[in-house]
């Protein structure tokens, strides 16, 4: 599908009724002037509509019989096993309309990362962005990059994410605000994010695979070593950290030896202590020398849910952690989020995380808590949370699903392209897919699919899952 200019300008939402466009509502959590053009469009062009269709309650709504008597000969199949647990329920009205092991705990995969981004829009706001600062060290010449888990940060214009704050426009605030002095050393600041590294239940590999890194506050591109290499699930450094401090340091004219890890000084008293005197040209140990920030918390959501970011979602859910001044650490980020849950007015009972991206198998999240998540957000009564549908893939078309619901085969999904916008989650043995569908009489349904224990591949669990959302996408089921 080809998109124009004025696409990628739209954000479509299936949200019982409503349709965001940009400019908005949203433009306005970015900072915009609604009743401003964004810059580049082209006024020529007609705006393309939504993704998906707009619907509310006033579309004939499906029966609990009538969807029963869709999916229940799907459920028959062998390919998913017998550990499948599914909720569907009307967004617009809450109303369950299938319940099948909808509140037993499972192993979710990647969708967690709908409770991810639901905590920490909640949490942070969707304008919200994370800085990076740099400031004097204690010796002239020194300064202290200090990371605060953006992982979307820059080396320059080549970066992975779009808008991404530039450590080379960093590196030129900081030459600038020393004046005369030249740099001489870089220090590297992560002592926001204690250890562990690593998630507890992640597979061996997780974090070597391409799919995930060790976590770090500081890093460029996700912990990626070649951001210029757009293959998915690229390698990653095993030490981002250091990495992103040589990179910076390499941008101040100095060697990877002037490079070390340390602590950023306080910052300096509003006066110098009485007889003290400063040396000409010289910054006070703790100086703010320059600082940047991300894209706003809306965009790496939806960085995270649309191509199942693994990295950004550990950082995000650390900011979930920082904003409820828990430690910013897989345990901190696993409780402060189970936490939100709760003040959201959903079940905390039913989630229990040990981690923001659903690779660890520790996760335990029951189907029903996320149709619950997507029908808050489809609700408006939390508007910050619409931030959650502009990054769900769609069918056939974007994200991790722009090669999933086939027009070909013997069973063709080809019925939920363009109308199911879904996160999925995959690892081996577990394969789940939870999001909104529009029915064929237009109503609005969030639906989750966890199946563990699948004793087959994704090449034959995927389908099924992809039939099942295809069966509500086909459903009037009155």
């Amino acid at each position: 599908m080809v998109l124009t200019l004025a696409a990628v300008l739209v954000v479509g939402l299936a949200v019982a009724g409503v349709v965001v466009v940009r400019p908005g509502p949203v433009d306005g959590w970015l900072g915009g002037n609604p009743a401003t053009p964004a810059a580049g469009a082209d006024p020529s062009e007609p705006p393309p509509p939504p993704v998906l269709t707009a619907a509310g309650t006033s579309a004939p709504a499906p029966t609990p019989e009538g969807v029963r008597a869709a999916l229940t000969p799907l459920l028959t199949s062998s390919v998913l096993g017998d550990e499948v647990n599914i909720s569907v329920v009307d967004a617009a009205t809450g109303e369950a309309l299938y319940e099948n092991g909808q509140d037993t705990p499972t192993v979710p995969a990647s969708t967690t990362k709908l409770v991810t981004a639901a905590t920490v829009l909640a949490a942070r706001g969707p304008a919200y962005r994370i800085p990076t600062r740099v400031v004097a060290g204690p010796n002239p010449g020194e300064v202290v990059i200090i990371g605060a888990g953006d992982p979307t940060l820059a080396v320059n214009a080549t970066g992975w994410y779009p808008g991404a704050g530039r450590l080379d426009r960093l590196a030129n605030q900081v030459k600038k605000a020393l004046g005369g002095t030249a740099p001489t050393k870089v220090i590297v600041d992560g002592g926001l994010f204690p250890g562990p590294k690593v998630g507890p239940g992640w597979d061996a590999d997780a974090h070597v695979g391409g799919f995930g890194a060790v976590i770090t506050a500081l890093m460029t591109d996700g912990a990626r070593i070649d951001p210029e290499d757009k293959d998915r699930g690229p390698e990653r450094s095993d030490k981002p950290d250091q990495a992103a401090g040589r990179s910076f340091a390499k941008l101040l004219d100095l060697p990877n030896s002037a490079v070390v890890t340390g602590t950023a000084p306080p910052p300096p008293t509003a006066s110098p202590p009485a007889g003290a005197s400063a040396t000409p040209g010289t910054v006070a140990p703790g100086t703010e020398l320059g600082k940047i920030h991300s894209p706003p918390m809306i965009r790496l959501v939806e960085f995270m849910l649309r191509e199942s970011d693994n990295v950004v979602a550990e950082t995000l859910a650390r900011q979930v952690a920082l904003a409820r001044n828990k430690p910013a650490s897989f345990e901190g980020a696993a409780v402060a989020m189970d936490e939100m849950v709760a003040e959201l007015g959903l079940p905390e009972a039913e989630s229990a995380l040990a981690d923001g991206s659903g690779l660890s198998r520790s996760n335990r999240v029951t189907p029903g808590l996320l149709t619950d998540v997507l029908a808050l957000a489809a609700k408006g009564t939390r508007p910050e949370l619409a931030g959650l549908f502009p990054g769900l893939p769609v069918a056939a078309w974007s994200g991790t699903l722009d090669d999933r619901f086939e027009r070909a085969g013997e069973r063709p999904t080809e019925a939920g392209a363009g109308v199911v916008r879904a996160k999925t989650g995959t690892l081996s043995g577990v394969h789940a897919i939870s999001g909104v569908v529009t029915t064929l009489d237009g109503r609005l349904l969030a639906f989750a699919v966890l199946a563990n224990k699948v004793p087959g591949g994704q090449e034959q669990a995927q389908p099924e899952l992809d039939r099942i959302a295809t069966a509500l996408a086909q459903c009037g089921c009155r």
